[in-house]
């Protein structure tokens, strides 16, 4: 049995024995071999088998109730009877420490399988979801431990992510880059991770820009820069129809301004790729009111770009566009530091929460943080219950006094700021009591 873990919990993991055999007996050169291979090549003729064979349907989460427009009345009534489903996803990249350009890593690189434990033994404590990049994370060599590890342990895989922003060949970006031969990769690149996220049945493929951007920007053709991407996406989109995109957008780091950096630009891009997109299905898909280019905003990145929480998630809500959420925190500005969910400003991760409860939002919580001085699975503890504790507080509070009060600024004046600091007193008891409302 796996130490802290329970009986049923190591029961799960009967799947690890005779993966861990067969693929560390190759060991990691030869599979790094294979892999380095496989980004040159087309689908494995498997896949490429079995996508003539049959047409995968990808099961699109239905996003457009996150649209309603409420009365006041309605807005109360959803409330008071609407709960968040707190669905924690993590990202398998953090589950071993990243390479710095400032320090060495604090603890020994832990390769694929060895993460696949730790996630497993997560699952009692509410992990439901893992995300993944193509091809480093997963790919056409690995994808039997995946699919094993799901089946065996009920963890989804819920996005397949197209790598785009590490290799050499996109130093001067991937979808946005001047150069035929990088961008033309990185659009094969970007189909071959739809493909897959369409045959594993993911929720959506998360679409991060890192490298597309620029330093210097004098001369640079900006429209052009974004036609470019926004081309890109949309090719691969009809290429492999019915996937969904979570665009997750980040101001800068490591490009010194980033492609569509911001969550309204996020927003303005699903506009502009859903308006290239020809392919029947996708147009069929659009036609009934479904968004295809959705988005994933990232806590951090979002207070990297100086906004508001609340405020910027609520502009793809109003569109139905909130396929994602990314959770860590973040001070404003300042370098991206996936700090665990709730350490710095949990005032605005409450306002973030109720901002989404009041759209119905039901999807994923991601947790992306950046475990560099505590084990991975302590830190995902840590969000998942800062998380949980924030959603209980906000799910205590008098909905009609809060609609209330922000209706009627004129007479509730700071009425709202003193209920939330009685609220959040642990001895709300030796406060001066708050005046009633009229």
């Amino acid at each position: 049995m796996f130490r802290g873990m329970s009986a049923a919990g190591a029961r799960r993991l009967g799947w690890l024995g005779a993966t861990w055999t067969s693929h560390a007996r190759g060991g990691s050169i030869a599979r790094e071999a294979r892999l380095r291979r496989s980004l040159a090549l087309p689908f494995a003729p498997t896949i490429l088998r079995d996508s003539l064979e049959r047409r995968f349907l990808m099961a699109l989460s239905d996003l457009r109730s996150q649209a309603s427009r409420r009365s006041p009345e309605e807005l109360l009534q959803h409330l008071n009877s609407f709960e968040l489903e707190l669905k924690f996803s993590a990202g398998i990249w953090y589950f071993s420490p990243f390479n710095s350009r400032f320090h060495d890593k604090y603890a020994d690189e832990i390769g694929l399988l060895k993460r696949l434990e730790i996630a497993a033994g997560l699952a009692e404590h509410g992990l439901k979801g893992l995300e993944a990049h193509y091809p480093n994370e997963i790919n056409e060599d690995n994808l039997d431990v995946w699919r094993k590890f799901t089946a065996d342990t009920g963890i989804k895989l819920i996005t397949v992510i197209p790598q785009l922003f590490w290799d050499k060949q996109f130093e001067w970006g991937s979808l946005s880059n001047p150069l035929k031969a990088p961008r033309d990769a990185a659009v094969e690149r970007t189909k071959r991770a739809f493909q897959m996220n369409k045959e594993l049945d993911t929720e959506f493929a998360i679409v991060w820009p890192g490298i597309d951007g620029y330093e210097n920007p004098f001369g640079v053709d900006f429209v052009a820069l974004r036609d470019r991407f926004a081309d890109g996406l949309a090719e691969a989109l009809d290429a492999v129809p019915g996937v969904r995109i979570a665009f997750e957008p980040k101001p800068y780091e490591p490009r010194g301004r980033i492609l569509y950096g911001t969550t309204p630009e996020g927003v303005l891009l699903g506009h502009q790729v859903e308006s290239r997109l020809t392919n029947a299905e996708n147009r069929s898909l659009l036609d009934e009111g479904h968004a295809l280019c959705c988005m994933n905003p990232e806590v951090g990145h979002v207070l990297m770009g100086f906004e508001d929480l609340a405020y910027a998630y609520s502009w793809p809500l109003s569109e139905g566009r909130l396929a994602h959420t990314h959770w860590n925190s973040q001070p404003l500005g300042n370098y991206d530091q996936d700090l665990n969910v709730g350490v710095v400003s949990p005032e605005q991760l409450e306002a973030l929460l109720y901002t989404l409860k009041m759209y119905g939002y039901r999807g994923y919580f991601g947790i992306d943080v950046n475990p560099e001085r505590m084990p991975v699975a302590r830190a995902l503890h840590n969000s998942m219950d800062a998380l949980r504790a924030a959603n209980d507080r906000i799910s205590a509070l008098d909905n009609e006094a809060i609609l209330y009060s922000q209706a009627n600024p004129d007479k509730t004046r700071g009425w709202l700021e003193a209920y939330l600091i009685r609220q959040r007193a642990p001895h709300a008891d030796k406060l001066p009591p708050l005046p009633p409302l009229r």
